[in-house]
């Protein structure tokens, strides 16, 4: 299992805020109005709440998610999307986002193979539950889909970043 020594503190930065980055290439990919941003804003830190709290989690994941609670651990997350996504628009950030996750996956590949396709899983599933965390269309809530048609197409495109390499 690997652990946060085995990674430079960019690279434990960047794992961090991975599962932040992934909520963000779905919102990015059809936002919502702001009650849908805010529900799929905080899918990633529910993500990182409920890894902490399951006993059967990833080793790594559960590290990741241990060390978010600390506040160094948050201050080396922040900096790292800082770096990557101040000043960016929306039309950008997607894009962003999913090179990101490349990166994130490329890291994972090298630093933590035996741990890599459990840590990509659980991105994925991060992406999928900010994806149904939003009502998208409809008015008011109303007559809206769970998952847009934007946002099952960046599913795939981020299914395709996490792929091994």
């Amino acid at each position: 299992m690997a652990t946060k020594a085995d990674f430079t503190a960019e690279e434990w930065g960047k794992l961090l805020g991975s599962p932040m980055v992934a909520g963000m290439a779905i919102t990015a990919a059809d936002p919502s109005g702001v009650w849908g941003l805010i529900k799929e804003g905080m899918a990633g830190g529910w993500a990182l709440v409920e890894a902490r709290q399951n006993a059967q989690a990833n080793a790594l994941v559960k590290a990741v998610a241990e060390d978010f609670t600390t506040g160094d651990g948050r201050t080396a997350a922040r900096t790292e999307l800082q770096a990557r996504f101040s000043g960016m628009n929306i039309d950008v950030l997607k894009h962003a986002a999913l090179a990101e996750l490349r990166s994130v996956s490329t890291i994972l590949g090298t630093k933590a193979p035996n741990d890599a396709a459990a840590f990509r899983t659980w991105l994925q599933g991060v992406a999928q539950k900010a994806a149904e965390a939003g009502t998208e269309g409809g008015f008011l809530g109303f007559g809206g889909v769970a998952v847009s048609d934007a946002e099952k197409a960046t599913l795939s495109e981020i299914s395709a970043a996490l792929a091994p390499t």
